[in-house]
Parts: structure tokens; C-alpha cells; sequence
């Protein structure tokens, strides 16, 4: 376990890539439910961000109980199908999960700071994690029930 003042930072912190819809914005994978996970997530995160530092604690709690959620049916999906890289996907949910707990401790200590880095890396992580990983779970899902890979269609940005 990391000392409190440095947040455990196994998940990955890559930055969203240029196409992704935007800072906080997950990038829509094609299946409803997944990306209404993700609409939720985004809008935790952001909320959690501009809460004040009294508020900071329960919008923290608020963005672990989404996670476990969030992510414990994603890892539910991936065991029921057979998802063929399942266990890396899960090995990044795990992370993130501990991550959160062990800042939420961080929190309580009176590290404020570490929360809102958390914050910080988990906007940066959920394109990123929803692009890679998520999209591919998405086709694969759509596949098993349809047949085929969910159409995503994207606006172009204006010029």
C-alpha cells in the first residue's frame, strides 16, 4: 500500500486521445447501457471535481459506489460471455477500485490534496480506458447479441 500522502496509481493515466469527445466526456462505445455508465461516471467525476473541500468526502464516496457498480458489471458481462481478455480488463478495474479506496482513507486523514489528484487521473483514465478496453467489450457484447459491431456515429467539430 502506498503512504497516504501518495495515492496507489496503478491505473493508467494516459490522456484521452484527440478523438475522444472531451476532458470528462466519455467517447461512446455503441451499447446503451455501457454508455450510460459512462455518461454517470463522467457526470460524478465532474461534480466531485467542483465540490468544496466540506463536500469533498461524500462526492468522493458517491464516485466509488458508481465504480463498484459501474464496474462490477462490466466484469459481470465479461465472465457470462467468456470476453477472451477479460482478465487484463478486470486487473484495471481492480486497480482503479483500490485506488479510490485507499485515497477515500487519504480523505479522511485530511488529505484533500490526494482526492483531487484521484479526481484529476480518473478524468484523464475514463476515455482512455473507455476507448481502448470498454469499446472492444462493447463489439464484442453487440456481436454475441446481434451479430455485428455496434455503429458509433460522431459529429464532426466545427472548423
Amino acid at each position: 500500500m502506498a503512504h497516504a500522502t501518495q495515492p496507489h496509481t496503478a491505473a493508467p493515466t494516459a490522456h484521452a486521445p484527440a478523438h475522444a469527445v472531451g476532458h470528462g466526456q466519455p467517447h461512446p462505445v455503441g451499447h446503451a447501457l455501457l454508455d450510460a455508465l459512462h455518461a454517470e461516471l463522467a457526470h460524478l467525476l465532474a461534480a466531485a471535481t467542483r465540490a468544496d473541500d466540506g463536500q469533498l468526502a461524500p462526492a468522493l464516496a458517491a464516485v466509488q459506489a458508481h465504480l463498484q457498480h459501474h464496474l462490477r458489471q462490466e466484469d459481470q458481462w465479461m465472465e457470462t460471455t467468456a470476453f477472451p481478455p477479460r482478465e487484463c480488463h478486470r486487473n484495471e478495474h481492480a486497480a482503479v477500485l483500490a485506488s479510490v479506496a485507499e485515497v477515500r482513507a487519504a480523505l479522511a486523514g485530511g488529505n484533500v490534496a490526494t482526492a483531487r489528484r484521484l479526481l484529476h487521473e480518473l478524468q484523464a483514465w475514463q476515455p482512455a480506458h473507455t476507448q481502448y478496453l470498454d469499446s472492444a467489450l462493447a463489439a464484442w457484447l453487440c456481436g454475441r447479441q446481434h451479430g455485428g459491431k455496434p455503429v458509433v456515429l460522431h459529429a464532426r467539430p466545427p472548423h
